[in-house]
This record gives C-alpha cells, sequence and structure tokens, in this order.
C-alpha cells in the first residue's frame, strides 16, 4: 500500500481496483488454500489489510468497509478463500490434479462415474 500512497496522489476508483487486483490481493491470497488461515487473529489481520486498502479511495474513505466493498464490486476475504477451496476441490475430485481423491474424500456408491 505504501507503494500506491507514494505514487499516487489521489486514486478512483477504477484506478484503485487495478492497482488492487495487480498489488494488494496477489499478497493476500497467496497460498491461502495451503494455509488457510483458521486463527481469529490471522483472519483480522488480513480483514484489516482490505480495510485500510479500501481507503485509499479519497471519495469512500469516509465510508463503511461494507459499503466500500460494495461500491468498488469486490468480495470479502472469506469469500474469496471459498471460492479458492472450491476451485481445489473441483480441480481435485476431477483429477487435474495430480492427488489422490481419497486422500481427502469418502465417495458414495451412486453408480455414476466421475471421470
Amino acid at each position: 500500500m505504501r507503494l500506491i500512497k507514494r505514487n499516487f496522489k489521489s486514486v478512483g476508483t477504477e484506478e484503485f481496483k487495478l492497482l488492487y487486483k495487480a498489488y494488494i490481493r496477489p499478497h493476500l491470497e497467496y497460498c491461502i488454500q495451503v494455509w488457510s488461515p483458521y486463527l481469529k487473529k490471522d483472519i483480522e489481520c488480513l480483514k484489516q489489510v482490505q480495510r485500510r486498502a479500501t481507503k485509499l479511495v479519497g471519495t469512500l474513505r469516509k465510508k463503511l468497509y461494507e459499503e466500500r466493498l460494495r461500491v468498488l464490486k469486490l468480495t470479502t476475504l472469506e469469500k474469496r478463500c471459498l471460492r479458492g477451496d472450491l476451485i481445489e476441490t473441483y480441480k481435485i475430485i476431477t483429477k487435474k490434479e495430480n492427488i489422490n481423491p481419497t486422500q481427502f474424500f469418502q465417495f458414495a456408491e451412486t453408480g455414476h462415474d466421475l471421470a
């Protein structure tokens, strides 16, 4: 965020979305499915980064966090984590990852083949 603050006098919503998606969000989400933050302090730390980042948009600075997310059309950390988990689950079940799905899942006998 310092990079953005230092190099931009003001940031509009569209510019912020580009900068956020390019520089901030990748750091927040790096390997999140692997280390999957479950401690409240870790989750709050990540949320705080996103809260502070959305305040970079001058016109939204005084609004509530949820309102800033709505205006910027960004999703919460929890929703992005859930989406990532669902994508990874799909990749494991459909054998797009080099992982044996039975290590993680117990499949019911339905007569339908996943492959």
